[in-house]
């Protein structure tokens, strides 16, 4: 049972990723009673969550509670417009929670006022419950706030502390873009195959089942991934002929060198 003694918890935005967060909140122990959902308007599946787990939806932000917890879930591009109608939820007690990119502590302090505030960078594989979340706490945040916004953000999958606000334009550009890297390898895998003779819809299944399989097998096991790639990789062998080109100098580690380097530099150019 997670307990909010401080306060609701009160959630702005619940599509995808605040959705997503709200169930696994649910399923976590956090008692529904305890949470206020303000979204204008939500699906309808998520209206059916809301009111079975007895939790409150409101269309816009009350003007009489203090949140314990306020978590920022709407989209980057509508934090300014929302901002200023939150103001009378953030009390002395209050963390301030954002998972919206590129919006940084300072600029959500202009509008809220001085607060206990952290910001987090999950990723859309929270969405099925095995993302994984970066996350930055500023200075007034206490020990017993950053234990509970980690048990909240853990719902979703393992969440990684870092020293700087600046590192979150790298967890950014690493894991929170990260999966569209991934889907890309896929994209890329399968249209090899094709060339290689393949139909096109079995290369694509091929691809797609090899990536999932592979990534849950890196889940599941002890072994780091360099350590995995040398058990798949036989000296001469077809695996070996391929990774011989994929590790070259101008092989992929250099591509994500500078894919990296350029998701980073947006992500600087975007805080506001």
């Amino acid at each position: 049972m997670v307990s909010l003694a401080s306060g609701p918890l009160v959630l702005i935005g619940a599509g995808n990723m605040g959705g997503a967060l709200l169930s696994g909140w649910l399923k976590k122990g956090v008692t529904g009673s305890s949470i206020i959902v303000v979204d204008p308007g939500p699906s309808d599946a998520m209206k059916r969550v809301i009111s079975e787990a007895g939790a409150t939806h409101l269309t816009e932000a009350p003007k009489d509670v203090a949140a314990g917890i306020l978590f920022l879930a709407v989209k980057p591009q509508l934090m300014d417009a929302v901002l200023p109608s939150l103001t009378s939820l953030v009390g002395p007690q209050t963390v301030v929670v954002s998972i919206a990119a590129g919006k940084t502590l300072s600029g959500i302090e202009a509008a809220l006022g001085k607060s206990a505030a952290i910001r987090a960078m999950p990723n859309t594989p929270a969405m099925v419950g095995r993302g994984v979340t970066g996350a930055y706490a500023n200075d007034a945040v206490t020990e017993p706030q950053r234990a509970l916004v980690e048990t909240l953000l853990k719902v979703s999958g393992p969440v990684e502390w870092v020293a700087t606000e600046g590192d979150i334009d790298a967890v950014t550009a690493l894991s929170g873009s990260g999966p569209a890297y991934v889907f890309y390898l896929v994209e890329c895998m399968a249209e090899a195959g094709r060339k290689a003779g393949l139909p096109e819809d079995l290369a694509m299944r091929l691809a797609r089942e090899t990536v999932a399989g592979a990534g849950e097998l890196l889940y599941q096991s002890s072994e780091d991934a360099s350590r995995l790639r040398k058990n798949v990789t036989s000296p001469g062998g077809t695996t070996a002929a391929a990774l011989s080109v994929l590790m070259a100098d101008d092989g992929m580690q250099p591509l994500f060198d500078k894919a990296i380097a350029a998701a980073k530099k947006r992500a600087e150019e975007l805080a506001v």
